[in-house]
Order: structure tokens, then sequence, then C-alpha cells
């Protein structure tokens, strides 16, 4: 069983045992929590998409830290001017279990 769910504005297919790492929540180290974002849930043959089948899904995962994904060069240029501006970024996670999905 697979389900896709929205967190942080992006979408990730997850199953049960998944390690997921999404947008940084403000949630600690071991507690639970329910994504309801659910947008489908399929089952081998059988897929449901339609928002009212979907109203009482969710998905239960357990978060198992937080963290910091690699460095990123973001680097600015403008030929012929003298312009060049070099920036990093690291961007902050939550890295979820996934345990459970429910329909």
């Amino acid at each position: 069983m697979y389900a896709v769910v929205k967190s942080g504005g992006k979408q990730y297919k997850v199953s049960v045992g998944d390690v997921l790492k999404i947008e940084k929540l403000d949630v600690e180290v071991g507690e639970k929590i329910t994504l309801d974002d659910v947008l489908m849930v399929g089952d081998g043959d059988t897929v449901q998409v339609k928002a009212d089948a979907l109203a009482d899904a969710k998905v239960t995962a357990r978060v198992t830290g937080h963290g910091k994904h690699r460095k990123i060069v973001v680097f600015k240029y403008k030929r012929r001017k003298g312009y060049r501006l070099k920036q990093g970024h690291r961007q902050q996670y939550t890295e979820l279990a996934i345990e459970n999905i429910e329909t």
C-alpha cells in the first residue's frame, strides 16, 4: 500500500517503512505526526483519488531527526558588467519514518 501526501508545498509518494525528508516542521524528535493532506492511496490494482473518498485518510509518521541538506551554490552573473555574486544555501529538513497508512 502506498499514498501520495502533500507537505510544505511538495508531494511525496510514501509507503509503510519509508524514511522521508520533508520541509522542516516544528516538532520534537520522537513525537508522532499525522499527515492529513492525502492526495491518493493505492493498493495493488485499486487506486483512490477522489476527495470525498480520501476525506478521512491519513498517514502516521514518527519524527526521527532534523538536519540540513547538502549545500547548493547560487551563482549570479551578468556578462561584461563585472557583476558576480556567489551564495550558498542549505535547506533544513525533518526526517520522518512512515508507520501507518489509514484509509
